[in-house]
């Protein structure tokens, strides 16, 4: 019998959190499925601009999760025909507008987020948001890292632009204190964390917010039918980033791995969700 593609998004979402590495299986175990589908459907028929948050603070600089699945869902848009937008506050602004749209944020703390963001959505009219683990704010208005850490002078704010966007949204997260996790907030009270309290239309949740993005591309390759993930270069993405000084969120170092975890392991999971896209189009 063949596959359908919502028995397809059920296992790959299954997929992206059987490690449970920081408790996205569990509050994956609480809500209800089909996410990834659905949000994949919705970047199959952007034909316009897409605004992309994608950067979370360390220190002085960025981490790799986060803008190396920004940029697979960038290349994968642009394909498609749409017009893809990274957004971000520096220095990883600074560093991606010499090869990719790039629109800058204000980081840290500032009395004109909300005008800010309806400058840009005024600017640009997206057709759909998606933010892949920014920092969301928490109920008390600040900025807090998987450490319980308070980061709001580093952070900037694209919370506003899910507040006031006149499109869908989409998060993706793997810890709970990013942006979209509002919409589990129930589920997230029991991790250790700091939750953030920003909504989102779909919430993709990965045990490494990369692969989120991975499996976006995997199911709106079955969507179009077109071969979006052998884009995908990861070993390329992250050898780019590290030279603009990116760092490991967990341990801190400037290293070609994601939340601790070698290239290797997100390789793997790209070939095991490239190969069930593979066998779902075959079978069309």
């Amino acid at each position: 019998m063949a596959t359908t593609l919502e028995a397809l998004g059920l296992k790959m979402e299954a997929i992206l959190v059987q490690r449970n590495l920081r408790g996205m299986q569990d509050v994956y175990s609480k809500i209800e499925g089909g996410s990834l589908l659905r949000a994949a459907q919705l970047m199959a028929n952007v034909k316009g601009s897409v605004l992309i948050g994608t950067g979370f603070p360390v220190g002085d600089t960025f981490e790799t999760d986060g803008p190396v699945g920004a940029i697979c869902l960038y290349n994968a848009l642009e394909a498609l025909g749409a017009e893809p937008v990274l957004v971000c506050g520096a220095p990883l602004s600074t560093q991606l507008r010499k090869s990719y749209r790039v629109h800058p944020l204000i980081v840290g703390p500032h009395a004109e987020r909300k005008s800010e963001a309806l400058s840009a959505l005024a600017h640009w009219q997206p057709e759909l948001l998606i933010s892949i683990e920014r920092p969301g704010l928490s109920e008390d208005g600040q900025y807090y890292n998987m450490r319980g850490e308070v980061i709001s002078e580093r952070a900037a704010c694209f919370d506003s632009f899910f507040e006031n966007a006149q499109c869908e949204t989409i998060a993706i997260g793997d810890g709970g204190n990013e942006i979209g996790m509002g919409k589990v907030k129930e589920a997230v009270r029991s991790l250790d964390i700091q939750p953030a309290h920003t909504s989102c239309t779909e919430l993709v949740l990965a045990d490494v917010s990369n692969w989120g993005a991975i499996g976006l591309v995997a199911l709106l390759e079955c969507i179009t039918n077109k071969p979006l993930l052998s884009q995908h270069k990861p070993a390329e993405i992250l050898s780019f980033l590290s030279e603009l000084g990116s760092v490991d969120g967990v341990t801190r170092k400037n290293e070609l791995t994601e939340d601790g975890l070698s290239m290797e392991v997100g390789i793997a999971l790209l070939n095991e969700l490239t190969l069930l896209a593979a066998n779902y189009r075959q079978s069309l």
